[in-house]
């Protein structure tokens, strides 16, 4: 495993080296990360998990190039995405992240084989058929092409965001990491078992690199490490555990908040 603390080490994907963010100013700033260094390796399955306001979701959006820093270093692939203008983080964004949110991002409007190709058709890109039914496929969907995101489950929906990932795969624009944020939490327990057992799947067969927040123990128990994030701080790390055990961790964690 990685350890928390280290920085630059080989065959990092992502790399977030004091990295601190603060939202608004004067008596009244909130600091959501406070100097966090934090590294994700390739092939591996990390979750991030907190009490509320812990500052997880903060350390995804920063980590994914969603929001910057105020100060500190992202990297990505050993890109320092500082040093990137808006339309140069947009399009390492879209050709070396992958998403998976709670609230799926489908375009209603659009069948599930038209979501999967959609972000690549926006990059100008026109993905063959074939790849497209070859990701539904791989996520169990094939039959379920051409119906709209209210004619499917929860699961089904979250299924297809995971599909829209592998094809961006398949053609050639491989995802250097995954961030995944709370994707069981809008999920019974069955679709759950499904998604995150996609996902661990990507790690295991694809060599993926997948980030994740949860709240979740046992959507935890499948990654290959917990980090544990308190008042914007690292506040240590589980190696791969069962969920009763993350869920020990939590309760002791939230006690001490």
């Amino acid at each position: 495993m990685t350890p928390t603390g280290t920085t630059r080490a080989t065959g990092q994907v992502v790399l977030l080296d004091s990295v601190r963010v603060v939202y608004g100013s004067g008596p009244g700033a909130v600091t959501a990360l406070d100097g966090v260094t934090l590294g994700f390796g390739r092939g591996t399955f990390t979750a991030v998990m907190g009490p509320s306001g812990s500052g997880k979701s903060t350390l995804l959006h920063c980590a994914a190039g969603l929001d910057r820093p105020a100060a500190g270093t992202v990297l990505i692939d050993g890109t320092d995405l500082g040093r990137l203008d808006e339309k140069a983080l947009t399009l390492l964004r879209r050709d070396r992240v992958g998403f998976v949110f709670q609230d799926y991002n489908l375009v209603d409007a659009l069948t599930a084989e038209e979501n999967v190709a959609l972000p690549l058709r926006l990059a100008g890109r026109r993905p063959a058929a074939a790849s497209v039914r070859d990701a539904l496929g791989e996520v169990g969907l094939a039959h379920r092409a051409g119906h709209r995101p209210a004619e499917l489950s929860g699961g089904e929906r979250q299924r297809v965001a995971i599909a829209r990932m592998l094809i961006a795969r398949s053609e050639g624009t491989e995802p250097a990491v995954l961030f995944a944020d709370e994707p069981t939490g809008a999920l019974d327990s069955a679709a759950s078992r499904t998604v995150m057992e996609l996902l661990r799947g990507l790690v295991d067969t694809r060599g993926q690199t997948v980030v994740m927040v949860t709240h979740d123990p046992a959507a935890a128990a499948y990654a290959d490490r917990v980090v544990l994030l308190a008042d914007g701080r690292i506040d240590g790390e589980l190696d791969r555990s069962s969920a009763a055990e993350i869920a020990a961790r939590m309760t002791l964690l939230e006690e001490a908040s």
